[in-house]
């Protein structure tokens, strides 16, 4: 049985190593964190993630543990699935990265060369310099990004539209391709490339997304205006094969996170390069103007006197996550403007919003999906 490592076992890599694990794969995953990794081993632990709870459940070839050593001695191919949240300035935080290859320089050179592949975002050519520092290390350094969404994280692992392959060098490129033909359902566009050309391409897919959505709602504040149907015009807008349907839907902004902080790290990186990355900031200007409008709409046509409820604020409905939410944002501008708000959330989430906004709303607890 062929192995394979993963370092990071959080949500997302949680999910891909129960996804190949499922596909014949002997799967060690590395934590830090000790009773999470006891969880993980004795299956009771708890996801609010779909499908988790199962796959982890009929498991017999996943298991977890906190030494890094024994993760990089289990197999020669190890997946990295740490954070890279953003920083203030906007560039994503390597430091989990930085801190996984000072671990792997004190181990020392291992006996077999190794594929150690990048899966979290990170910003144009820093996996180069991981691979400069990793080169005297019998390292090769591959980037390979996931496209998921939230809620829907091993259906979107298990059937992605394309896979992105920054690789080290043809042959760590082939073992990733055969790793996910392995694996994925259908035959998936699997595009090859440098590093760097696929971390750009990481975050510009992204952008060229929240630039659809940006348009799509800039289109449908026009037309509600002008006491037109905005749907009627997006979906004849879609129905052009150019175009396409997809994120072509009026409703609330992009949040979440990935689409927000990849326009902004794609518009810094470009200025690090001296290119205006004009589009992308006027997306993310866009976004924010047409949250304005319908808090405006919204106040123009309901009083003040009658609750407002929300059967969910997260950044779509099955998320628990409420990070750049353009639903939770709509709910604080109106409260802020004297209308009362029930927040009707699942109690993870109801206990996030808390921590943030305090009794700024009501709530009421309903159950977790």
């Amino acid at each position: 049985m062929e192995k394979i490592s993963i370092v990071g076992i959080g949500k997302l890599g949680l999910c891909f190593g129960l996804t190949l694990e499922k596909a014949g794969y002997d799967v060690l995953g590395c934590d830090i964190n000790n009773e999470y990794v006891n969880l993980l081993n004795s299956k009771t632990f708890y996801s609010t993630e779909d499908g988790v709870n199962m796959h982890l459940k009929n498991s017999n070839n996943f298991r977890a543990t906190t030494i890094l050593a024994e993760t990089i001695e289990h197999s020669d191919t190890i997946f990295v699935v740490v954070s890279t949240p953003s920083l203030p300035n906007g560039r994503y935080n390597h430091s989990q990265v930085d801190k996984l290859t000072d671990s792997l320089i004190s181990l020392g050179v291992p006996e077999n060369r190794k594929d150690l592949i990048i899966c979290c975002t990170t910003m144009p050519q820093y996996c180069d310099t991981v691979q400069n520092r990793l080169s005297d290390y019998n390292y090769d350094v591959s980037y390979n990004p996931e496209f998921i969404a939230q809620g829907t994280i091993l259906r979107d692992q298990a059937s992605p539209d394309m896979i992105l392959i920054g690789e080290a060098n043809t042959m760590s490129g082939d073992k990733l391709e055969q790793i996910y033909k392995n694996h994925t359902i259908g035959e998936p566009k699997i595009c090859r490339m440098l590093r760097t050309e696929a971390e750009i391409c990481k975050i510009s897919l992204n952008c060229f997304l929240t630039t659809k959505i940006a348009f799509a709602n800039m289109v449908g504040d026009i037309a509600e205006y002008s006491s037109c149907n905005p749907d009627v015009i997006l979906q004849a807008i879609g129905s052009d094969t150019r175009i396409g349907l997809k994120y072509l839907g009026y409703g609330y902004g992009y949040g979440g996170p990935c689409f927000p902080r990849d326009n902004r790290a794609l518009a810094l990186y470009a200025s690090d390069v001296g290119i205006d990355a004009m589009i992308s900031n006027a997306s993310d200007n866009s976004n924010k103007a047409h949250l304005i409008y319908q808090v405006g709409q919204f106040c123009k046509k309901n009083d003040k006197d009658k609750l407002v409820t929300f059967d969910y604020v997260t950044y779509k409905p099955q998320s628990t996550m409420i990070e750049e939410s353009q639903q939770l944002l709509f709910a604080v501008e109106i409260a802020k403007r004297g209308y009362k708000v029930c927040i009707n959330e699942r109690p993870s989430v109801i206990s996030e919003i808390q921590e943030i906004y305090g009794d700024f709303f009501t709530y009421r607890v309903r159950d977790e999906d």
